[in-house]
């Protein structure tokens, strides 16, 4: 079966920081970009950085942009979201795809393959 596991989240202060993993099962790697977005109550689902795994571009939301790091363990098959700098505005549920052949990384209709979420919280 096709897995995507993202974990790491938590809860952490402002300005701390947080490293998300996703790791995956069941497809090849290689030919996918993986896509980490963000749902908070109330709010639409949003694109906040993507990773192609095929010729190692990356992409950033202007929100996050600067401070978040996007990387990948290719023999692991896990790709990282490394969060610096957080703000209670970043509080959210964080979720990993994977799409083939990304055009658009910030479209959620266009993935293909979706993980579990994991919960962020930025609060003193």
């Amino acid at each position: 079966d096709v897995q995507l596991q993202a974990s790491g989240g938590g809860l952490v202060r402002p300005g701390g920081s947080l490293r998300l993993s996703c790791a995956t099962f069941g497809f090849r790697f290689d030919d996918y970009a993986i896509g980490w977005f963000r749902q908070a109550p109330g709010r639409e689902r949003e694109g906040v950085a993507c990773l192609s795994i095929k010729d190692g571009r990356t992409y950033y939301s202007d929100s996050v942009k600067g401070r978040f790091t996007i990387s990948s363990d290719n023999a692991e098959k896990t790709v990282y979201l490394q969060m610096s700098g957080l703000k209670p505005e970043d509080t959210a549920v964080y979720y990993c795809a994977a799409d083939y052949g990304v055009t658009r990384w910030t479209l959620p209709r266009a993935y293909d393959y979706w993980g579990q979420g994991t919960l962020v919280t930025v609060s003193s």
